[in-house]
């Protein structure tokens, strides 16, 4: 089931979203529209995602996933059989949550909303977890810190998030990443740390090619 948020957004299409939007008019909607490199690249981000939240031994919750695109990430927790009581995907991008709403199973919605520029879907949603996972490539490191920031103020557990690192392993010295960037990952690291005690991170997944952060609320 696909519904849309209702606030207009003026202005042009922000710059995050032009590299999604043009894949879409060049191929479609579909996972080449996404941008991952790879199939088994997103498996593993995924993978980290639902480890380092701790899925399989916790409560089952809700998963609220920012920028869902064709809703690969509802399908990896089904087909994995991981633990969630509902998933919420979503994306700024109309033609990709069209495409993702036919995937069927009853705990899964998809949402066109841009959380980004509508900083009150965060909190008209109920999050116990929130994933973003290759999301936050295509921004700048202020406008992917301030929305982490709200994901994770609104999270009622906590949220876990990718990003490339800054520190890669020499094999993907020079390597061209356009249009994502590489952020801060110390940076990234002392942050979290200030916002919460109870964080964990993972860099080995990929060979160092990026970087998995969790952030927890006390209690949890």
């Amino acid at each position: 089931m696909a519904t849309r948020r209702t606030k207009e957004m003026n202005g042009s299409d922000p710059e995050y979203l032009k590299p999604y939007l043009d894949a879409v008019a060049s191929s479609g909607a579909g996972f080449d529209a996404t941008l991952w490199s790879s199939r088994e690249g997103q498996q593993r981000r995924f993978h980290m995602l639902a480890t380092l939240a701790g899925l399989e031994g916790d409560e089952p919750g809700v998963i609220v996933d920012l920028g869902c695109g064709v809703g690969d990430l509802a399908r990896y927790l089904v087909d994995c059989h991981l633990p969630f009581s509902g998933y919420l995907g979503l994306d700024a991008v109309p033609e990709m949550v069209e495409v993702a709403a036919e995937f069927d199973d009853s705990r899964c919605g998809f949402m066109v909303a841009d959380p980004v520029r509508d900083e009150d879907v965060l909190h008209s949603v109920s999050a116990d977890w929130v994933f973003i996972s290759g999301t936050l490539n295509s921004m700048d490191e202020s406008t992917a810190r301030a929305l982490v920031g709200r994901s994770f103020a609104a999270a009622r557990r906590g949220i876990v998030f990718n990003f490339l690192s800054n520190r890669p392993h020499a094999e993907w010295e020079g390597r061209d990443l356009s249009p994502a960037s590489r952020f801060d990952t110390v940076g990234w690291l002392d942050w979290a740390m200030s916002c919460t005690s109870l964080v964990s991170f993972d860099q080995h997944y990929y060979r160092g090619h990026d970087a998995t952060i969790a952030m927890r609320h006390d209690g949890r």
